[in-house]
C-alpha cells in the first residue's frame, strides 16, 4: 500500500514535531529547510567553541508539551531546573526584583502604586480564562488596574521598546499569558525557578532528527521551497532547489507573510490575511564575558538613556563559563536602526553595560555575535483570534501555521511542539 506523502516546510521545533508524529502515523515525510541547520529561531551556533542558541530560550513550569516530547525521546533527564534572580534597572540604579519584598521596598513608587501593581500580577497569575481578555486592549487593562504612574514605571518601556508605534494596540490576553507562564514557574512567592535543557535546544533537536531519520524521514537542509502550485483548490507540485515533487499534503510552518511568495495561486482573500499579519524583528547581541555581569537571569530596564527593554544573562540560569549575556533589540525591519552595522549595536551595548554595571569594561568581552530575524514576535492585537485564518486551508491537503497560532501563548519551544503535533493530528484525521 502506497504511503501518504507529506512535505513540511521549515525544520524548526514545529516542523520537526509535526514530522515526528506523521512518521509515527505511517506517512512518508520530507522536510525542507532554507537554513543550514535545524531549529529555526531556536537553532544553535558555534560561538567560538561553545554550542549555544542564537536567541535565548528558557523553560517554564507549564511547558508540558516539551516535557512530554522529551520523555518520549528518552531525554527527560536533560531537563534541569535552577532558582533564578531578577533585576530592575530604573533611572540609573539597579534594584533587586521579582518578589513581594523587593516590590514593597522599591523607593521609586508610592505604596498605593506598588500594591496595585503587585495585586494585578497576583490576580493575573490566578486567572484561568483568557477569552474575555481577547478583545481588551492591554494598555487599558494594565492602566485601569495599576494606574498611569504604575504603568509608566513598570510596564511602559516593555511595550514601547518592543512594539513602538504598535504598543497601543496589543491584546490583554497575550500579555496575561506572559505573566501567568512565569508566575507558574515560581517555586514560591519569593523564589523564581526556571528550566533549561542540558546541551541547549540542540539536544532536543538532534534527538528528534535521529528519530525522524530512523523512521525514514528526509530532512533537506539548505533547500528552499520556491513555489507550490495550486489549481482548483488542489495541490499540484512543490518546486524546490533540488527539483519538483508531488505530495498529498503540505504543511507550512514558515512565517505567514512569506507564504504568498511561494504560494501565489492561493485565493486572494487568504493571501491578504497572511500579508496583514504583523511581526516585530529582533537584532540580538550575544556577549561571551569573562566575568559575571550581574546576579540576575532576567533584567528589566526602564531608563531614558537605554533603548532596550532588558538583558538576559543566560549563564545565571544555565551555569557555564564563560558567562553568556543576550541583549535583544526588538525592531521592525522598516525601522532605520534595524539595518545598522553589527559593530554599531555592539558599541551601543558596551555603553549600556557600563551604565548598568560601572565595574564593566570592554576587556570583559571574550567574544560577541549579532543575529537578526525579521519575524521574531507576532503583533497580537485585540480580537486576534478573528485575524488569523484556520490552519487547515480550503486547499485540499494544505495546512499553514506559524508562531501567530500560539496565541494567546507567547513564543516558546513548548508551544512549537504543541502546535506541530496538532497540525500532524489534523493531517492524519483528514486522511481517514
Amino acid at each position: 500500500m502506497k504511503k501518504t506523502r507529506t512535505a513540511i516546510i521549515g525544520a524548526g521545533a514545529m516542523g520537526l514535531a509535526c514530522a515526528y508524529d506523521l512518521l509515527k502515523a505511517g506517512h512518508e515525510v520530507h522536510i525542507f529547510e532554507d537554513d543550514d541547520r535545524v531549529g529555526g529561531m531556536s537553532a544553535s551556533f558555534d560561538f567560538e567553541g561553545l554550542n549555544i542558541e542564537r536567541y535565548y530560550h528558557f523553560v517554564c513550569g507549564p511547558d508540558y508539551p516539551l516535557f512530554e516530547m522529551m520523555k518520549e525521546l528518552s531525554i527527560a533527564d536533560k531537563l534541569k531546573w535552577n532558582e533564578t534572580k531578577m533585576g530592575f534597572f530604573y533611572n540609573g540604579k539597579l534594584y533587586k526584583w521579582g518578589n513581594p519584598l523587593y516590590l514593597l521596598t522599591f523607593p521609586e513608587a508610592d505604596m498605593i502604586t506598588k500594591l496595585r501593581y503587585g495585586l494585578h500580577v497576583f490576580l493575573a497569575s490566578k486567572r484561568s480564562d483568557w477569552k474575555n481578555l481577547d478583545g481588551v486592549n492591554a494598555l487599558s487593562w494594565i492602566r485601569n488596574f495599576v494606574g498611569v504612574k504604575g504603568y509608566n514605571i513598570f510596564w511602559k518601556p516593555l511595550f514601547d521598546l518592543k512594539f513602538y508605534e504598535l504598543a497601543n494596540n496589543i491584546s490583554a490576553a497575550w500579555i496575561w499569558t506572559r505573566i501567568k507562564r512565569v508566575a507558574l514557574s515560581r517555586k514560591n512567592i519569593f523564589t523564581e525557578k526556571m528550566g533549561y535543557i542540558e546541551g541547549g535546544s540542540d539536544t532536543l533537536f538532534q534527538a528528534l532528527v535521529q528519530e525522524i531519520e530512523k523512521m525514514g524521514g528526509k530532512i533537506h537542509l539548505k533547500n528552499r521551497v520556491k513555489k507550490i502550485a495550486i489549481k482548483d483548490k488542489e495541490l499540484q507540485v512543490l518546486e524546490y532547489d533540488g527539483g519538483i515533487e508531488r505530495y498529498d499534503n503540505v504543511v507550512s510552518t514558515i512565517p505567514l507573510p512569506l507564504v504568498p511568495t511561494i504560494m501565489p495561486e492561493l485565493p486572494a482573500s487568504l493571501i491578504k490575511q497572511y500579508q496583514d499579519v504583523r511581526n516585530i524583528g529582533v537584532v540580538c547581541v550575544v556577549f561571551k564575558l569573562k566575568n559575571r555581569f550581574t546576579e540576575n537571569f532576567w533584567l528589566n530596564i526602564n531608563d531614558s538613556t537605554i533603548e532596550i527593554p532588558g538583558m538576559i544573562e543566560y549563564s545565571n540560569l544555565n551555569p557555564m563559563q564563560p558567562n553568556i549575556l543576550y541583549i535583544p533589540f526588538y525592531l521592525d525591519k522598516s525601522h532605520p536602526k534595524y539595518n545598522r552595522s553589527d559593530e554599531s549595536f555592539i558599541e551601543e551595548v558596551l555603553e549600556y553595560a557600563k551604565k548598568i554595571n560601572p565595574a564593566f569594561s570592554s576587556d570583559w568581552v571574550l567574544g560577541h555575535k549579532v543575529h537578526r530575524y525579521e519575524y521574531a514576535q507576532p503583533v497580537c492585537t485585540p480580537n486576534y483570534l478573528n485575524n488569523i485564518p484556520d490552519i487547515q486551508t480550503e486547499i485540499n491537503g494544505l495546512y499553514i501555521g506559524d508562531t501567530s497560532y500560539y496565541y494567546p501563548e507567547d513564543r516558546s519551544i513548548s508551544e512549537s511542539i504543541r502546535l506541530g503535533r496538532e497540525m500532524a493530528g489534523a493531517v492524519v484525521q483528514n486522511k481517514k
